[in-house]
């Protein structure tokens, strides 16, 4: 067994490396690259992803699973051996229901698209991207064919992103969630206005405070880097590289959030155990949990009352013009507003779980067939002015705004609503170990939040299954009840 297990570790950091090196030309892609590397970064990403895909479906690695799994219940409990056995030999039986031909045309279909799609919102021209997003929806079509008979087609698509969860269960959650969020911001959004948010805010000053941001929340730079692209995002490339990217606007202050987001994200995966080091494990272990912890730094910490009383400040220093005779307490209302907003990622916490309703029951519709490529706009926007009670000015602030059906990722949008409802059940189950913790928020101290979330969740990564990962943190499954008390005493200022 030993030695079995031995060939396994070293077959999977192979597999493990070659994921990160096709990490590090997607990132320079989007935050780097000039636009016309487009079609040979492209290939490029083909050619690793085959080669990523070889190594997953080898048949030694099947070979290896037959010797191992029947004593990966005899390892200790909770071990990493055992843990990488089970968890790996899923992810090998997964990938070899795939061919390689089309793990490889979907990579390079998706970085070509990418390039398109951020000319098309740039202008905001779908028809300039429909051709695209018709190729990749058919392509995604034909994933899931691989994995026929299947419950549920979009079932396919979210076991890549959330492992053991069904589509039926995200029904059920946001069948409870889309009618009280549409009460919500029917009752408490508003047209009031903050002339104050408006700025001028130099650049500059929003990155410095963006990096103390992340400094204060834990961050070191010797093992992280904050870098500007089109559609902020976090990888990462080993668990002492840690690449953040951001936007900013002199507009605004959104970037601050932003930061404070994919540092959830970051740090999520820089507390992960050093003993998974260039395993399949070293990461975060669903896309949902990943959001919870982006959503709880970026909104149940940085949107609270002690954190801008802490915080402001700082702000109303780097920005002395805009923000004179503006109080903490201004400030944490207005970036609490509900409001009917256009763009998901400058969305407040209410109105946010409606724009990923839109997004989840859209593709599950052009994966189903039910719904075409190129009415795909007018069906955003009816259904948007449905949800939200207004109508979209343009595909810019529609359909084109987000990255992820351009990069295929169908499946991943219905994560960021379930990470927000957890995130809540996670901080109450994070104050109650930490009875003083927002007094600790308020005086700028994370250190002892930081250290219970990596020991409760971080330093797992994917050694347990979601679903027990969230049972053993918050002592049951994913409930929206604690998120929508928390939306609501927040709407009503209790």
């Amino acid at each position: 067994m030993e030695a079995a297990l031995a060939e396994l570790r070293e077959r999977l950091a192979k597999l493990t490396d070659v994921r990160r090196a096709e990490a590090v030309l997607t990132w320079d892609m989007t935050v780097f690259m000039p636009p016309g590397g487009g079609p040979t970064r492209a290939a490029q990403l083909a050619t690793i992803e085959g080669i990523a895909h070889e190594l997953a479906t080898d048949d030694r690695l099947g070979e290896l699973y037959e010797e191992l799994l029947p004593h990966a219940d005899a390892l200790p409990a909770g071990s990493d051996d055992a843990a990488l056995i089970r968890i790996t030999h899923r992810d090998y039986v997964r990938a070899r229901q795939v061919p390689t031909a089309l793990a490889t045309e979907l990579a390079e279909t998706a970085a070509n698209a990418y390039e398109v799609w951020v000319r098309a919102r740039e202008e905001s021209d779908f028809a300039s991207f429909r051709p695209w997003l018709e190729r990749i929806v058919e392509l995604r079509r034909r994933y899931v064919e691989c994995f026929a008979p299947f419950d549920d087609a979009y079932d396919v698509l979210l076991e890549d992103y959330e492992p053991g969860m069904r589509t039926s269960e995200i029904r059920e959650i946001f069948s409870v969630l889309t009618p009280a969020l549409r009460s919500l911001v029917a009752e408490h959004a508003t047209e009031e206005d903050d002339p104050f948010l408006r700025g001028p805010f130099p650049i500059a000053g929003q990155e410095r405070l963006s990096r103390e941001l992340a400094e204060a929340f834990g961050v070191t730079w010797d093992q992280f880097r904050l870098d500007t692209t089109v559609h902020p995002f976090e990888v990462t490339f080993g668990l002492g590289d840690i690449r953040l990217t951001s936007r900013y606007d002199e507009g605004d202050l959104n970037a601050l959030f932003t930061a404070m987001h994919e540092v959830g994200h970051g740090l999520y995966e820089w507390g992960v155990s050093r003993t998974l080091e260039r395993t399949p494990l070293a990461m975060g272990a669903s896309s949902t949990l990943h959001e919870s912890q982006s959503r709880l730094w970026e909104n149940i910490v940085g949107r609270s009352l002690p954190f801008w009383r802490w915080f402001f400040p700082r702000v109303q220093e780097t920005f002395p013009e805009p923000l004179t005779g503006v109080s903490a307490e201004d400030f944490h209302r207005a970036v609490n507003r509900v409001r009917r907003s256009f763009i998901r990622v400058d969305a407040d916490e209410t109105s946010y779980g409606l724009h990923l309703i839109l997004r989840f029951e859209l593709e599950q519709e052009l994966i189903e067939g039910r719904l075409a490529v190129a009415d795909l706009p007018d069906a955003w926007n009816a259904r948007f002015e449905e949800l939200m009670g207004v109508a979209v000015p343009d595909d810019a602030h529609g359909v084109l705004q987000d990255s992820h059906w351009a990069g295929a990722s169908f499946g991943y949008f219905p994560t960021y609503l379930l990470g927000s409802v957890l995130s809540v059940q996670i901080w109450e189950k994070a104050k109650a170990a930490l009875p003083d913790l927002e007094e600790q928020v308020g005086r700028g101290e994370f250190a002892d939040l930081h250290g219970w979330l990596r020991e409760s969740i971080y330093a797992y990564g994917r050694k347990l299954m979601p679903a027990d990962l969230i049972r053993q943190v918050v002592g049951g499954p994913i409930d929206p009840q604690p998120f929508l008390a928390y939306l609501r005493e927040k709407a009503t200022g209790r």
